[in-house]
């Protein structure tokens, strides 16, 4: 660091404040610093760093989602970057694929980089800060929205898709409750000639779903609203927020596109 302070004719504390992603450093002397690193190929030793500083913090935080290139949880992540980003905070991510012991072995390599917390999507709620999805309300949404446009028999659908179409007497709207369940009751729908005769509302969105005829009615969860609020709960903790359960609930949204306003026929 002296070197690169000498370098670009800084003090070694502005090199400090650059290095750490603090932003308050005038722009033209944070480019110099840059430049000098860079020339000079610095690298920070981040276990040194954070034995130097008084708070032991090392400005990184991991952040574990079931798939990172799926669209919701490339969509939190890049929230709660975000969020981050501007308190001058790295992000680590990871993919757990909703396997338990790939969730602990992640967590795990986050601790040994000595990361300040770890925001983890996980199927059941712990004694912990929580983020949720109001997903009862969202059926609920979807529900009523059927109802409003005329249907009685609904099929809520997790996984058995096919299952409803042989019934007797098969629904006149399907409310789908996830976003892969969804997109095979619409290959199902189509197959069958039925995408203009049974309503589809689907739980959550997907790209494309308004590129579809019909396009999809769905209830959307606000995933930019889900990252920030978690990388919230997470940085008040670290800055030390009082510890214990608490649950932050993220609303839903309908957004009707077509396939949710088809009528039943008449004397359906």
């Amino acid at each position: 660091m002296n070197d690169v302070a000498r370098n670009a004719g800084v003090s070694l504390k502005t090199v400090s404040r650059v290095v750490n992603g603090e932003t308050t450093v005038d722009p033209g002397l944070a480019a110099r610093v840059r430049a000098a690193v860079a020339a000079l190929g610095y690298r920070p030793n981040l276990g040194a760093s954070m034995l130097r500083r008084n708070d032991r913090r090392t400005r990184m935080i991991g952040v574990l989602l079931t798939d990172l290139a799926g669209p919701f949880s490339a969509a939190v992540h890049r929230a709660v970057e975000d969020e981050a980003r501007a308190r001058g905070v790295h992000v680590l991510g990871g993919s757990t694929d909703d396997d338990p012991q790939r969730a602990q072995d992640l967590v795990e390599a986050f601790a040994r980089r000595h990361v300040d917390g770890v925001i983890l999507m996980a199927s059941a709620v712990v004694d912990l800060p929580s983020v949720v999805i109001d997903r009862e309300a969202g059926i609920d949404q979807g529900m009523r929205h059927l109802r409003n446009h005329g249907h009685r028999r609904i099929a809520f659908v997790e996984q058995e898709v096919h299952a409803v179409f042989a019934l007797p007497d098969p629904p006149t709207a399907i409310l789908a409750g996830s976003t892969p369940v969804t997109i095979e009751v619409v290959r199902a729908l189509r197959e069958r000639g039925l995408r203009d005769r049974v309503a589809l509302v689907g739980l959550g969105d997907f790209p494309a779903a308004d590129l579809l005829e019909p396009a999809v009615t769905v209830v959307t969860q606000d995933p930019g609203a889900t990252g920030r609020a978690a990388a919230g709960a997470l940085f008040e903790q670290i800055d030390g927020g009082t510890p214990g359960a608490r649950t932050i609930s993220i609303p839903t949204t309908l957004i009707a596109r077509g396939s949710g306003e088809i009528r039943p026929a008449t004397g359906s």
